[in-house]
């Protein structure tokens, strides 16, 4: 199980209430008093993990509004477009043992803008990431990445809606990284511009304009997915699923793979081969692999430089990785072909 153990939840809080009437029988159909253990889980909102010591049900409660983020309006909208996105998700099938977006159970305004969503065991992306650069048993890895490679590809392709991807949106995503790198200091206005000018040489190749949009997680981070047995993918945190192309999602994790051997290694290359895995297996789900896999890989390297920024950009990562960050972004940019 997982979480930092915080205490017990007061029966007097309203939160018991909402928890033992409105989402436990949902799940169990549990009546009487339920004695919730609570956890606290990783992540950029305030989010918990909930145990009933009864039944042992276990419940998930993500609260939008905190000490952090205090703007109420907003944080009700963020609840109701991630609610709204895991019932859609489902509705297109991914709600199998295979392929699971996890069930929403309830969303509650008032106690801070509360979504409750299942629990689903498995073992988070980041754990099997971190296992195999320690241990060397790479085989895990592959066979995880063949996994959630298979999951983004049906969440891709059932979601395409025949219309041309708008490529400029990215680029606008990428002009705000670079502010907020500027605004930090991590870079001078020279490498911005050097940065605007890579934009610009991307966005002026025709083929980042010739895919088609399909809904993306929109947040496809090694903190995100957790595997069952197998084939088994769980997806959650999809308050950012838009219509987007869907390397945004692809590129995403292989930005990921690099960050997180790069910074374990100090080898700037060590992930390749995963990278080369996954995006080779996302590419079987096509009639056409061999195609698919040229088109994805051509746009790959924009989208992995995007990530290595987006990481660049948090207060946590230290100056002189920070830098070892922005330089490999830029090497990815510089990589069109």
């Amino acid at each position: 199980m997982s979480g930092t153990y915080l205490g017990r939840l007061s029966e007097h809080d309203p939160l018991h209430g909402y928890l033992q009437h409105d989402i436990l029988p949902q799940v169990c159909g549990a009546s009487g008093s339920s004695k919730y253990r609570v956890f606290k889980l990783n992540g950029s909102n305030d989010v918990y993990r909930y145990e009933d010591r009864n039944t042992g049900t276990n419940l998930i409660g993500k609260f939008f509004l905190s000490s952090r983020k205090k703007d109420a309006a907003k944080a009700g909208s963020r609840l109701t477009r991630e609610f709204d996105n895991l019932c859609m998700m489902r509705g297109y099938g991914l709600a199998d043992c295979r392929h699971h977006v996890v069930r929403p159970l309830g969303r509650n305004y008032s106690m801070n803008a509360l979504l409750v969503t299942e629990y689903c065991e498995g073992q988070l992306l980041s754990e099997v990431i971190m296992e195999v650069i320690h241990s060397g048993d790479h085989d895990e890895l592959y066979q995880k990445l063949t996994a959630l490679a298979y999951f983004l590809s049906t969440f891709h392709n059932r979601t395409a809606i025949g219309v041309g991807v708008e490529f400029h949106r990215d680029c606008e995503y990428m002009d705000r990284l670079i502010g907020k790198l500027l605004k930090n200091g991590a870079i001078g206005w020279d490498e911005a511009h050097e940065l605007y000018w890579l934009r610009d040489e991307w966005r002026n190749l025709p083929r980042m304009w010739e895919d088609q949009k399909v809904l993306v997680h929109g947040d496809a981070t090694p903190e995100n997915f957790r595997f069952g047995k197998g084939l088994e993918v769980i997806a959650f945190d999809l308050e950012r699923t838009t219509h987007a192309d869907r390397v945004f999602d692809t590129g995403r994790i292989a930005g990921e793979l690099k960050h997180f051997f790069m910074r374990a290694t100090g080898d700037r290359n060590a992930a390749d081969p995963f990278i080369g895995h996954f995006l080779w297996e996302y590419a079987c789900h096509f009639p056409n692999r061999d195609s698919a896999f040229h088109s994805i890989t051509g746009r790959t390297p924009f989208y992995m430089g995007i990530t290595l920024l987006r990481i660049a950009r948090n207060g946590w990562i230290e100056p002189a990785y920070r830098r070892r960050l922005i330089n490999e972004a830029k090497e990815c940019l510089r990589g069109r072909r």
